[in-house]
């Protein structure tokens, strides 16, 4: 029995996937229990979206009749069912009233390993995918990245969590995962880079062993992704002559010394450190079609939430009442990155454009119009981060969608970035080495020096104002601790 820690819509949807999924794999019909319809109804979507073709049945009563065949499902209703392909029957079904009776039989089952076979029935799509891991967060459970020395092909359980299907990398299909599986089975974990490729050689190609490291399913072995990129390529070419050499009855080098003095040889990590947070996780949407390990807009989270005044999740309805915290005709701030866009032309041949943006939570559609888009189409690109306001547009029974008006870059938004040293002594020694670090990250945002000693600061000349990023604020934390380096965001009055 699956069970969920809080009631609402997701458990609905969840559980009809699961019922679709398993009438699939069983070629059986599926029967659904249901008052007002609207349970049957999203059923009938489901399976339409699910290549579900055998027979749905809606039984009305789901909690028995009032009276003799009266029930709380409406004639619009029944007849938006039969559209639908759905038989509607009027009865209360078999299971009615036996929810404790079986709840007391079997304990509840555990829904993290649910949770798992329905993303691995969507292994491919990842969209849905996503939508099942923003389903999963929101019960608590944990995602663990693919790893070579604990995956397996689809998503399994691991200690509570669900572990990534290996199967999910780009350009991974099941003839290597069963070879890496078997390998690891019959002859253990893979201990090294180098080992892995040794004992693949022949199953994994380039190709795949870059989309491993990518995806950090190579993360369980020594060195950081960067240090894999760099090298993966060298270890192929080597162990690719090392057997051709053999082949041929060639003596190497490696023949001729001993296990000791072969370690001098072998291809080492370069010293380099891992890459930024974006970059990870621009590898992460590239091979696995979604951020796994974070998110691009956790680093704005701050200033987010001081301009924002809605969340995309507002625009949803709610799970009890149906109607979301938004309303018709409100003004509103949002902030996050477009995903989507879309170019439509109206009748006067006039560009408009729909978009898609998303923010920590969930996404919201903008409209824009073509008196709008003509002003604000050099920032309203894919990828790219802003602010909207706009007006809701709302609809009964739908996510209401945001009218946009006005738009700012998140990149516009005001910062500064605070360096603090003990005392005049520290910041003197130190000033040339801050100098030209900061050449190497010219950009508008001023830089303050804080001195804690007197409480006073200063404002560096705009000639070193600096371009923020996570590279530059990682160095700078480095070289004068973690709790000395600080980005202020400062708040626009007029949007």
């Amino acid at each position: 029995m699956l069970t969920f820690k809080q009631v609402g819509k997701t458990n609905t949807d969840v559980t009809l996937k699961l019922a679709i999924q398993t009438a699939l794999e069983r070629e059986m019909d599926l029967v659904v229990a249901t008052t007002k319809g609207d349970t049957a109804l999203r059923a009938a979507e489901l399976a339409r979206e699910m290549g579900f073709s055998g027979k749905l049945v809606a039984v009305s009563c789901a909690y028995g009749a009032k009276a003799v065949n009266e029930n709380s499902l409406s004639d619009e209703m029944r007849g938006k069912l039969h559209q639908q392909g759905v038989t509607v029957v009027t009865a209360a079904h078999a299971l009615s009233g036996a929810e404790r009776g079986i709840s007391k039989a079997f304990g509840g089952v555990y829904p993290v390993e649910i949770m798992a076979a329905l993303m691995t029935s969507v292994i491919e799509m990842p969209t849905k995918v996503a939508e099942y891991i923003q389903v999963c967060r929101q019960m608590n459970i944990k995602i663990l990245p693919p790893d070579v020395n604990r995956g397996a092909y689809g998503f399994s359980v691991d200690n509570g969590a669900i572990r990534y299907g290996l199967s999910a990398i780009k350009s991974v299909g099941r003839p290597v995962i069963n070879a890496l599986v078997e390998e690891r089975e019959a002859n253990g974990e893979y201990r090294s880079l180098k080992d892995f490729i040794e004992r693949l050689t022949g199953t994994v190609n380039k190709r795949a062993i870059e989309n491993f490291i990518k995806a950090g399913a190579l993360d369980c072995l020594e060195g950081n992704r960067r240090q894999k990129m760099l090298v993966y390529g060298q270890i192929v070419d080597s162990i690719a002559q090392e057997k051709k050499n053999s082949f041929a009855g060639q003596m190497s080098l490696f023949d001729l010394v001993s296990d000791e003095e072969k370690k001098e040889y072998e291809i080492r990590m370069p010293d380099v450190e891992e890459y930024d947070k974006e970059m990870i996780l621009a590898f992460e949407k590239d091979v696995l079609g979604i951020y796994l390990s974070g998110h691009p807009l956790e680093r704005y989270r701050n200033i987010m939430e001081k301009m924002i005044s809605a969340k995309t999740t507002d625009f949803q309805p709610d799970e009890e009442s149906g109607i979301p915290k938004v309303y018709d005709g409100q003004k509103v701030i949002i902030g996050g990155m477009i995903t989507e866009k879309t170019i439509k032309y109206t009748r006067n041949n006039k560009v408009m454009a729909f978009l898609t943006v998303e923010d920590l939570l969930g996404t919201v559609e903008i409209v824009v119009f073509p008196r709008d888009y003509e002003k604000w189409q050099a920032m309203l690109n894919e990828d790219a981060r802003v602010f909207v306001q706009g007006r809701v547009n709302a609809e009964d029974d739908k996510p209401s969608k945001l009218i946009l008006e006005k738009v700012r870059a998140f990149e516009d938004m005001p910062q500064e970035l605070w360096i603090q040293f003990k005392d005049k002594a520290e910041y003197a020694e130190k000033e040339q080495e801050l100098l030209e670090t900061l050449k190497g990250y010219s950009g508008v945002s001023a830089v303050v020096i804080y001195l804690k000693d007197v409480n006073a600061m200063k404002r560096l000349p705009a000639g070193y104002h600096a371009r923020i990023s996570d590279s530059l604020t990682g160095e700078l934390r480095k070289k004068y601790g973690e709790s000395n380096v600080k980005v202020v965001e400062r708040v626009l009055k007029n949007f």
